[in-house]
């Protein structure tokens, strides 16, 4: 089990430092093609599409992974059975979404430009759902490289596509562009899927019992999705309210909307992608992390649970210590280096410490998870959305720009990982 957790985490952060590569080329070369007026109308509908995905997919990852990594019952059945019923379920999202487009656009985030991005996010969804069923079961199989080689491809996809279509639909418009950007993710998805499938083993034998909803496999997965996909919705919603209050605010005390669509733009495109991108490294440790406790969950061993949770917080937080000293020591440096263009170097410098905590909260998360007390999940999500929220309406009317997000989301943090923390101390 120890060497499976090794090796799991070592394949993930070599996939996820290769990912995440791929990602910074892709989000350079998007930045250069469509400016930042293009970035941050693409930033702006992000928090959107963030919340219909997490809503779609329903965390069905996570629960699969849990339910295949104990190894009690047909894995076939508990990944197949569920997809006929996440499809029907997209299906009653993307009628909400195409029928909400105009409202969340014109009336939300007033912006009519943004209309035909959150829109063409509908076709997205199915794509993104039927992806992360099949990780699941990778996961919980405690196989990575399918996963690691999938993402790979996708973001190869993607950057090709940006670079050689982008530039094309900009000739037609700004909003042709970013809307293009959108669609992007249903070729990337369909990729991933077939290199998915590929990996499947070709003497595995599907008959309909296996696609056929078993019950107590639908009700274990929503037992262990409900809450976790709550949570998850909470957070969504948290960041879906985000440019909708600071919008609000800032146009009320005088901002204007273009000072808000560049500012939140430069904070939301730079500055927090740069200081979450060595969350891959803790992500993986996470990810890893979750199979394996589940496995010493099923044996009552709460010792070993408590020794490879504080393990991965450890390195969790070695790994964010020495990236949040670079980011501190050098802000501009470091995002002229990803970006070419070191604005918002004045946010990152504070960014960088507050986002230190998440590197203890994805280890305590996936232990949550793992023992089935995704309640607690979902619980301090509320709370800390709930704080969010206030603290920074309250603060923007301080007229300290948009570091009142930064202390916003400082103050979330902090109550979320205590009150988590607390909590999963009672069962260890």
């Amino acid at each position: 089990m120890k060497e499976k957790f090794i090796k799991s985490t070592i394949i993930l952060i070599i996939g996820g430092l290769l990912t995440k590569i791929l990602g910074m080329i892709i989000r350079i070369a998007t930045t250069r093609v469509i400016g930042l007026e293009g970035i941050g109308l693409y930033m702006l509908t992000m928090p959107t599409y963030a919340l219909f995905v997490t809503i779609a997919t329903f965390s069905l990852p996570i629960a699969i992974s849990k339910l295949v990594s104990e190894n009690k019952r047909n894995n076939k059945n508990v990944v197949l059975g569920i997809i006929p019923i996440a499809l029907l379920f997209n299906i009653v999202i993307i009628s909400i979404l195409i029928f909400s487009s105009r409202f969340i656009s014109d009336t939300l985030l007033q912006n009519s430009k943004l209309y035909y991005p959150i829109l063409a996010m509908s076709v997205t969804l199915p794509f993104v759902t039927l992806s992360s069923i099949i990780r699941g079961y990778f996961f919980g199989k405690e196989k990575m490289v399918p996963h690691v080689t999938s993402n790979l491809f996708e973001q190869v996809v993607r950057l090709a596509m940006t670079i050689i279509i982008t530039p094309y639909l900009l000739k037609i418009s700004l909003i042709a562009a970013v809307t293009g950007l959108v669609l992007f993710n249903v070729v990337s998805e369909l990729l991933s899927i077939l290199i998915l499938f590929f990996f499947i083993p070709k003497n595995v034998k599907i008959t309909k019992d296996d696609i056929k909803p078993d019950s107590e496999n639908i009700k274990d997965i929503f037992s262990i999705s409900a809450p976790t996909t709550a949570g998850r919705i909470i957070n969504s919603i948290s960041s879906f309210l985000e440019p909708i209050i600071i919008t609000f605010v800032l146009l009320s005390i005088g901002y204007t909307n273009n000072y808000v669509t560049l500012e939140y733009g430069l904070i939301s495109g730079y500055v927090f992608p740069m200081v979450m991108l060595p969350q891959f490294l803790s992500g993986a440790i996470s990810n890893a992390l979750l199979p394996t406790i589940s496995k010493y969950n099923e044996l009552n061993n709460k010792k070993a649970i408590k020794r490879k949770l504080y393990q991965a917080i450890f390195f969790s937080l070695i790994i964010g210590l020495f990236f949040t000293i670079i980011f501190m020591a050098f802000p501009t440096k470091s995002l002229e280096i990803m970006f070419g263009n070191g604005s918002g170097s004045k946010y990152l410098v504070i960014a960088a410490p507050i986002f230190l905590l998440t590197y203890i909260e994805g280890p305590i998360i996936s232990t949550l998870q793992a023992m089935d007390k995704a309640k607690i999940v979902m619980i301090s999500s509320l709370i800390g959305t709930f704080i969010k929220t206030i603290t920074l309406f309250l603060t923007l009317y301080l007229d300290i720009h948009m570091y009142a997000l930064l202390i916003a989301i400082f103050i979330q943090y902090l109550i979320v990982i205590i009150y988590q923390y607390k909590k999963l101390k009672k069962y260890l």
